[in-house]
């Protein structure tokens, strides 16, 4: 099989490295790729993984490449594309691709949307209110007591969320989305969500529009600094399996949120092919959604694929087919933990063209992956191109082993201005379940 993987950061680079190692596998092309990805090979074959010079919200030029080379199939990473259309363009010209159409891809590209639709099929969420006034969103959320997420309705690269804890950052908030147009487009509708109280988690499933498969949790840590501290970013670290629910409670929070969100989606007759990650929070009444998004997290996606023991290309061709319901999903017991390196400046501004030194070093080291996020070839080095630059991801036997060892393979990577939070899957590790359960 020849494959084309559309993206260019953590998430593509692992995807491209797990679809690599399939048999099924001769050739593989990203678009755009970046320098980690560029130095993948295919196990079947040994020939490279060739990055092609298209960017990923390129849309004619996409299809003008996989006219010509006719991948047999190709994977979406990224959420833009796939908000704007690229799966039914592709098909439309009978081409095999993997992910959510425009509608399906809703779930992510509307807050609104998905917001009423798990209002509508009785999905445990957030109360919550749609709003374009800035007067009434400002009642509203005084009604919740200024303690409430601020939500642009459309896609904001992951920084369209606003956490306020009074009326006085609330209202600056709806200031800045609904008067000001900070994120554009976007923020035209807003959505306030009360703010929950408890532990937040990223659940992961295969979809195939009848059947889900659900991974085992993982938690993300979304604040730029240690103990939940600076402002949002796209991710700054993540591990899994996390502690926090049983296997009997997990199977319950997946038949409370997944059950409905499948007979919603046949109700509306929403074909989900692809990927569905909900954001939840562990309430004391129980897991609630606080949104969704139609493709793999990141970086969730390195410590899952590093975990699964699957085939991949399988994986996506049986949800493409239609056949998911026949398959077991099958993970390494060992936990894994991924911790990002990023730019001085992320999530604002950042200098690019930073040499990056200690990757060869690293890449000897037992159970530890460097997935590149943001990275550039110059000449023979490898330079900084991105906010988040490496996902550096160790195995272990157990959280903690994971931890140490991912840890002691960032220590060896320098570039100037490096920063990494330190407390990657400290939550886990200083939990404890209550009395009487086990976790």
């Amino acid at each position: 099989m020849k494959l084309l993987v559309i993206g260019s950061g953590g998430r593509e680079h692992a995807l491209v490295w797990k679809l690599a190692q399939s048999p099924h596998v001769t050739q593989v092309w990203c678009a755009p790729g970046n320098a980690g990805i560029g130095m993948e090979r295919v196990a079947r074959t040994g020939a490279p993984v060739e990055c092609v010079n298209i960017g990923a919200e390129d849309l004619p030029a996409l299809l003008a490449f996989a006219l010509e080379r006719k991948p047999d199939m190709t994977v979406v990473g990224p959420d833009n594309p796939l908000a704007m259309g690229v799966v039914d363009l592709f098909q439309k010209h009978g081409l095999r691709i993997w992910g959510p159409t425009a509608q399906a891809a809703q779930f992510e590209a509307s807050k609104v949307f998905s917001q009423q639709f798990m209002e509508k099929y009785g999905i445990p969420c957030p109360r919550g209110g749609v709003f374009t006034d800035p007067a009434l969103a400002s009642q509203f959320a005084a009604e919740l007591g200024g303690k409430c997420a601020v939500k642009a309705d459309g896609l904001a690269l992951g920084k369209g969320v606003i956490v306020c804890r009074n009326m006085a950052e609330a209202d600056a908030a709806i200031q800045r989305m609904l008067v000001h147009r900070e994120f554009g487009q976007a923020s035209a509708r807003i959505v306030i969500q009360e703010l929950l109280d408890g532990i937040e988690v990223s659940f992961h499933a295969l979809c195939d529009g009848k059947t889900a498969k659900l991974f085992p949790t993982s938690q993300d840590h979304k604040r730029a600094f240690d103990g939940d501290q600076g402002p949002n970013t796209g991710g700054m670290g993540t591990y899994s399996p996390t502690p926090f629910l049983t296997d009997t409670e997990l199977a319950a929070a997946e038949r409370a949120i997944l059950g409905p969100w499948l007979r919603g989606c046949a109700a509306e007759r929403i074909h989900f092919c692809g990927l569905l990650y909900p954001g939840i929070m562990l309430t004391r009444t129980g897991p609630k959604v606080l949104e969704f998004n139609v493709r793999f997290g990141d970086p969730e996606t390195q410590v899952y694929l590093t975990r699964l023991e699957n085939d991949l290309v399988e994986l996506f061709d049986a949800c493409l087919t239609g056949t998911l319901d026949r398959i077991q999903l099958r993970w390494r017991r060992e936990a894994a933990v991924c911790v990002i390196m990023a730019s001085a400046g992320y999530p604002g501004k950042y200098e690019k063209g930073k040499p990056i030194t200690g990757l060869n070093e690293v890449a000897q080291l037992e159970n530890v992956k460097v997935f590149h996020a943001g990275t550039a070839r110059a000449g023979d080095a490898i330079v900084t191109n991105g906010g988040r630059v490496l996902g550096v991801t160790a195995l272990g036997k157990d959280l903690s082993a994971a931890r140490e060892t991912a840890y002691a393979a960032v220590e060896r990577i320098r570039f100037d201005g490096a920063f990494y939070r330190r407390d990657i899957a400290a939550k886990a590790l200083n939990y404890r379940a209550p009395s009487g359960v086990s976790a």
